[in-house]
C-alpha cells in the first residue's frame, strides 16, 4: 500500500484541474528540463580508460555494465560484449533479452561486473 504516492497524486490532480492550459504545457517542460542530464565530458585518460576497459570486457567475455548518454539522459545497459565494430564505431552487446547496438561515441562509462 503506497499512501505517500497516493495523496501527492491526489494533490497533483486537485491542482492540474484549475490549471490553464498554458500552465501545464510550462509544468511539462519544466519537469523534462529536471530530467535533463548534461552529457559528461570525458578527458583524455577517461576515454584512454574506457577503451582499456571495453577491450578487457570483449576479451573475457564478462558481464559488463555500460553507460551511454542519449537525447540528456544516461542509460544503463548491462551484459556481455559480443563484438567492436571499429568501422561502424559500434558495439554488439548481447543481453538476456536480445542485442544490443548502440555508437562508441554515445559511451560514458564502462565496468566488467564479474
Amino acid at each position: 500500500m503506497k499512501v505517500d504516492g497516493d495523496i501527492k497524486d491526489r494533490g497533483r490532480i486537485k491542482w492540474t484541474a484549475m490549471m490553464l492550459p498554458e500552465h501545464l504545457a510550462d509544468l511539462r517542460e519544466w519537469h523534462a528540463e529536471d530530467e535533463h542530464t548534461e552529457r559528461p565530458e570525458l578527458t583524455e585518460w577517461d576515454l584512454a580508460a574506457l577503451q582499456e576497459e571495453i577491450e578487457i570486457a570483449h576479451k573475457r567475455k564478462c558481464e559488463t555494465l555500460i553507460k551511454t548518454w542519449r537525447d540528456g539522459r544516461i542509460i544503463e545497459n548491462q551484459g556481455i560484449i559480443e563484438a567492436i565494430d571499429l568501422h561502424n564505431k559500434a558495439i554488439l552487446l548481447a543481453d538476456p533479452f536480445g542485442d544490443l547496438r548502440f555508437s562508441i561515441e554515445n559511451v560514458i562509462s564502462a565496468q566488467c561486473i564479474d
